[in-house]
C-alpha cells in the first residue's frame, strides 16, 4: 500500500505540473496587444558588442501592456447625468443712497422749572434719568442748552450742530 500512495502522489504532482506549464508552452502571441520591444544599448565596449550581437541574433521579446484602461474607482450609475442649466445674469449695480444725517427725535420731556432770582433751572427727564439744567450745560455730551425762556428751551445737537426747541410752558 505504501507504493500505491507514492504512485498516487507522483501522478497528482505530474498532472498539476502539466496543467501549470502546459498553457504557457502552447500559448500563441496576440497581434492586438501593445508590444514593447527591447532596445539594444550602444556598443561602447567589447562585451557590449558581444551582447548586441547576441541580442541581434534573437527575435525581440514582446511585452504586453497590462495597464488598466480608464479609472477603476470611478462612480458608475445607470441614471443619466443631470444637465445643469446655465444662468447668465447681468450684475446689478446698486448705487447706495446716501442720506444726509438728520436730527434725532428729542429724548427729553419737560418736568418743571425753578426760577431763582439769580438763576433759572429746568428739570428734564430721559427715561428714568432726571436732569437739572441751566443755560450752557451739556447733557450726555450730545445736547447743549442754548437758551431758556418762559415758553421754550432751545437745544443744540452737538454732533451735527443743529438746533431744536422744547416747549416748557405757557407765557401766562
Amino acid at each position: 500500500m505504501n507504493t500505491k500512495r507514492v504512485v498516487g502522489w507522483v501522478a497528482f504532482f505530474g498532472i498539476a505540473a502539466a496543467l501549470t506549464w502546459g498553457p504557457e508552452y502552447f500559448k500563441q502571441t496576440d497581434d492586438d496587444d501593445t508590444v514593447v520591444t527591447a532596445v539594444a544599448p550602444s556598443a561602447k565596449t567589447k562585451t557590449a558588442g558581444a551582447q548586441d550581437a547576441a541580442i541581434a541574433g534573437k527575435t525581440p521579446v514582446a511585452i504586453k501592456d497590462l495597464s488598466p484602461a480608464g479609472d477603476l474607482f470611478s462612480a458608475r450609475s445607470w441614471k443619466v447625468a443631470p444637465v445643469l442649466a446655465s444662468v447668465t445674469e447681468q450684475p446689478v449695480n446698486l448705487t447706495p443712497v446716501v442720506q444726509a444725517p438728520s436730527l434725532p427725535p428729542m429724548p427729553f420731556q419737560f418736568i418743571g422749572k425753578l426760577n431763582d432770582r439769580s438763576d433759572l433751572q429746568v428739570f428734564l427727564q430721559n427715561g428714568e434719568k432726571i436732569y437739572v439744567v441751566r443755560k450752557g450745560d451739556v447733557i450726555d455730551e450730545n445736547w447743549r442748552i442754548e437758551g431758556i425762556s418762559d415758553v421754550e428751551l432751545s437745544f443744540v445737537y452737538l454732533p451735527l450742530h443743529l438746533s431744536q426747541t422744547l416747549s416748557v410752558g405757557s407765557a401766562q
